[in-house]
């Protein structure tokens, strides 16, 4: 066994190797390696016995599950319709512009940020919403957007 696969080893190992447990045997796997890797899902299904289509369509399907690697800060905006109403479109395309995000592309190319659109933060009355980490801002414009974003920057730049 390659130790590429000793998180998930531990992991299952914990969970009786039970298929039932799948949901959280892929949370512990994500919280292990960040993300869920493709080769590690493909060994999940193996050691479960069950189809590599099975754990792939959990892992796509909750919106929890991250199937590629995200960035040390993680930018979400909310797309709900009270926030959308009072202008997160232009939220998101300046945090897009500011990150440099291609399309298609979710996390920065240093690793240092991914953007998340969410369909609801629960925070309609502060509309429109952008959460950066654990810290919510409401009323956001796409300048403040802009500029929480230069300030993480500028704190990552003075501990590196």
């Amino acid at each position: 066994m390659s130790d590429r696969f000793a998180a998930a080893t531990q992991i299952l190992k914990e969970f009786g190797k039970d298929s039932a447990k799948l949901i959280p045997i892929l949370q512990k796997v994500q919280d292990a390696y960040g993300f869920l890797p493709e080769d590690v899902m493909r060994y999940i299904a193996n050691e479960l016995e069950i189809s590599p289509a099975r754990v792939f369509g959990v892992a796509t399907f909750f919106a929890h599950f991250a199937i590629t690697p995200k960035g040390k800060h993680i930018v979400r905006v909310c797309n709900g319709t009270a926030c959308h109403v009072k202008g997160s479109a232009a939220v998101i395309n300046m945090v897009r512009e500011v990150l440099k995000l291609k399309p298609g592309q979710d996390t920065t190319e240093d690793g240092l940020f991914t953007l998340e659109c969410v369909s609801c933060l629960g925070a309609c009355g502060l509309a429109p919403v952008m959460v950066m980490d654990e810290t919510v801002h409401g009323q956001i414009t796409a300048e403040k957007a802009s500029q929480i974003i230069d300030e993480v920057r500028k704190q990552e730049a003075a501990h590196a």
